[in-house]
């Protein structure tokens, strides 16, 4: 799927596919984490890895406090317990499919909200 809105001052997201995003400057194969300044691949993830150990060493060089994830075609979510340990982070956390994710993703970064997209 392709992405109109295009900035060139931030990881916006050109488009995407089953595998992999396209930002304006780089491709990523999923798993991945992206955010105002940052985007890097991820090794093997699961959602029930989502937790502090991972996410802390991502969302710090950002000060990211919304969290959004991107579960593949379909959306899955986080179970309560991993909700409450990032909700003790100060993140608000959205699980929604791939494609929602990155439009979500795209808008809130327009608005210069302290965004954070994981795809996995």
């Amino acid at each position: 799927m392709e992405f109109t809105q295009q900035n060139a001052n931030t990881n916006t997201i050109i488009s995407i596919d089953d595998s992999s995003v396209s930002l304006s400057h780089v491709k990523l194969k999923n798993p991945c984490f992206i955010s105002a300044s940052l985007s890097k691949e991820i090794s093997s993830l699961d959602i029930n890895e989502i937790g502090k150990e991972l996410l802390f060493p991502l969302i710090i060089k950002d000060s990211v406090d919304i969290l959004i994830i991107g579960t593949g075609n379909a959306p899955k979510f986080l179970s309560p317990k991993q909700q409450m340990e990032l909700s003790n982070m100060g993140l608000g956390v959205e699980c929604m499919n791939n494609t929602s994710a990155c439009s979500s993703f795209n808008l809130l970064l327009g608005d210069l909200r302290k965004v954070g997209l994981l795809l996995i």
